[in-house]
């Protein structure tokens, strides 16, 4: 490392992680401004004038990328019991936040993004429920935030055409910088087939990031497979049109509306019939957004599901991103806001 002039500063670590490349011991790393200038053992350096920060008993590595979560659910940690069903723990969740409102939600989001900043992360990739809170909360925090604008429409049968239109309205509001704006039809299950099929195809036109919840479920894997079950019974009821339904899995249902593309994060993927596994591996093997591999509560973590006397026919993946697990800040325990539920490690433990 050459010799530094006044203005650079060195961070000395026990622990270097420079990302790939093996981990340097006694290591040190010159920033100058607001850019990375070398990295090096300590052996090697000559401070010169640079102002020198010793960590000292610390691992010093680029920031985490949490993939996936719900920052203004963050209120609602430790609310929420452990249902056995997933169903139970959706119904859980809208009865929730129908009393909150938007101070709630902005304390909220607030409190998530604290939350992930004193665990390492500097850039994430959030769902967000209610984009009023944009860009305000953006300039409340130094994280890299990928706010995707999430759209239902089954509840409210509002047309696709009027829920998009609203969506890229407000990311074309928001202002250029180090966070951006994408979309996110929840779910296939929380959302119609127009409104995915409008919503990829505007996404890869524009260049828009999209993020889904993909298989999270067993009852929603039974739901698309076969027609039937707690999920397809509770949509039914709702008023949900159930004809996208005994088709084949929901990644299937993506395919049908075709909203699989580069541009695609599919968060979760816990259940695949086979072959589907190519979809979400295969294509990026090296780039798979991974984060936390908690189960939602009360379901088993299952990568693939085997469904006997379904047929496949012949599959030609297209690269799609995969997120596994669940990072809702709704599972994680306020008092102790860098850890879960003890009841979540034991689940894990066991898987």
């Amino acid at each position: 490392m050459s010799q530094n002039r006044p203005g650079q500063t060195i961070l000395r670590a026990r622990i270097v992680l420079p990302g790939p490349g093996p981990a340097i011991v006694n290591g040190a790393v010159a920033v100058s401004g607001n850019r990375i200038t070398a990295v090096e053992k300590w052996s090697r350096v000559e401070a010169g004038q640079a102002e020198v920060i010793d960590l000292g008993d610390a691992i010093l590595m680029p920031g985490l990328v949490n993939a996936h979560c719900h920052l203004d659910y963050s209120g609602m940690a430790g609310l929420i019991p452990p249902p056995r069903k997933f169903v139970d723990w959706l119904k859980l969740i809208t009865t929730n936040k129908s009393g909150l409102i938007y101070s709630d939600f902005a304390e909220a989001w607030l409190t998530g993004a604290k939350m992930l900043l004193t665990t390492g992360t500097t850039t994430v990739g959030d769902i967000e429920m209610v984009p009023e809170l944009l860009p305000d909360v953006w300039s409340a925090t130094p994280l890299r935030v990928l706010s995707c604008l999430e759209m239902t429409g089954v509840k409210s049968r509002r047309p696709p055409p009027e829920i998009l239109g609203e969506a890229l309205d407000k990311i074309a509001s928001l202002p250029a910088g180090r966070s951006f704006g994408g979309l996110s039809p929840h779910a296939a299950y929380s959302t119609t087939t127009e409104l995915l099929r409008l919503t990829g195809e505007t996404a890869r036109k524009k260049k828009l990031r999209l993020v889904t919840h993909v298989s999270e479920s067993e009852e929603e894997f039974e739901m698309f497979v076969k027609g039937r079950g707690g999920m397809f019974e509770w949509l039914a009821l709702s008023g949900r049109d159930m004809s996208d339904c005994a088709h084949g899995s929901p990644v299937r249902a993506l395919e049908r509306a075709s909203f699989l593309g580069e541009n695609l994060l599919a968060v979760h993927v816990n259940h695949l019939a086979p072959g589907e596994e190519h979809y979400v591996l295969v294509a990026r093997p090296r780039r798979r957004e991974l984060g936390d591999h908690l189960p939602p509560r009360g379901e088993p973590q299952r990568r693939v599901r085997e469904q006997r006397g379904h047929p496949e026919d012949q599959l030609h993946p297209p690269a799609v991103q995969r997120h596994l697990g669940r990072v809702h800040p709704v599972e994680v325990d306020q008092r102790l806001p860098d850890r879960v539920h003890e009841r979540d490690l034991r689940r894990a433990r066991a898987q």
